[in-house]
């Protein structure tokens, strides 16, 4: 795993949260959680959860789709702090596991899991193809991978828009294509591959939450998160949205399985 500067301290988190729920750092809550598992069996399963964030996703995935225990991972200390204090209040520890771990190949035995979980996490690792092979290592026989990740829509240069839009996020992104994504889960020696594009979806989920924070409710965000903190956002947004408006910015879901 690449390890980015500290992308998410407490601030941060709290914005993200109140944009898309408590304990969520990426877009959909539990809504697309479930869509990115619907086709992976998680009950009474073994489940690895990369980028585990500040723990809401694996307190879903043991509360509303009933896995035996989840195993976070992260590499942030703020972000594993605050899924830490949020699994205990839920009366979880005993079936969650919150770890910080390093940058590197996963720290696992092979076999270890049935299903293998990531949030629009992995935009965050360069080696889309060690990070396949290390998904695969991990996995029972049988065993599912079930993610979803932020994409670009091809394999060439980022255009201008979106070097601006990847620049003016400042979050170490690695964006991969679903080509590459593809070749990546094949080489590894996944079947049953599917790759489901979101772009549609975020991209309105994108605008509204825009108008959320540029909008008449602008002054009460400024006094929640930050006047510096709101204006950087809107102008992330802005340029986020240009790239999804072209197609070009196309987050997916990615659904594979090890051979049984």
């Amino acid at each position: 795993m690449s390890e980015p500067a500290l992308n998410y301290d407490d601030r941060h988190i709290a914005l993200l949260e109140a944009l898309w729920g408590d304990g969520y750092l990426s877009p959909g809550g539990p809504q697309e959680v479930a869509r990115v598992v619907e086709n992976a069996p998680v009950a009474d399963a073994q489940v690895l959860d990369i980028g585990s964030g500040s723990g809401a996703i694996a307190i879903a995935l043991v509360q509303d789709h009933h896995a035996a225990h989840v195993t976070g991972i992260d590499i942030e200390g703020p972000v594993c702090a605050a899924a830490r204090r949020r699994v205990a209040q839920a009366g979880l520890s005993g079936r969650i596991t919150i770890l910080q771990v390093t940058p590197g190949p996963l720290p696992f035995d092979a076999t270890s899991f049935d299903v293998v979980f990531s949030k629009d996490s992995i935009i965050h690792i360069p080696d889309k193809e060690a990070l396949a092979a290390d998904v695969f290592g991990v996995l029972k026989p049988g065993g599912w991978f079930a993610a979803s990740d932020w994409l670009i829509a091809h394999d060439d240069n980022p255009s201008p828009e979106m070097a601006a839009y990847i620049a003016q996020e400042d979050l170490d992104f690695a964006m991969a294509s679903p080509a590459r994504y593809h070749r990546a889960l094949t080489q590894a020696g996944f079947d049953n591959i599917t790759l489901r594009n979101r772009n549609a979806w975020y991209t309105q989920v994108a605008r509204e939450e825009l108008a959320r924070m540029s909008g008449p409710e602008r002054p009460a965000w400024e006094a929640a998160h930050g006047a510096d903190l709101i204006a950087e956002s809107i102008i992330t947004w802005t340029a986020m949205i240009k790239v999804l408006e072209t197609g070009e910015h196309c987050p997916h879901h990615l659904l594979a399985q090890k051979p049984g």
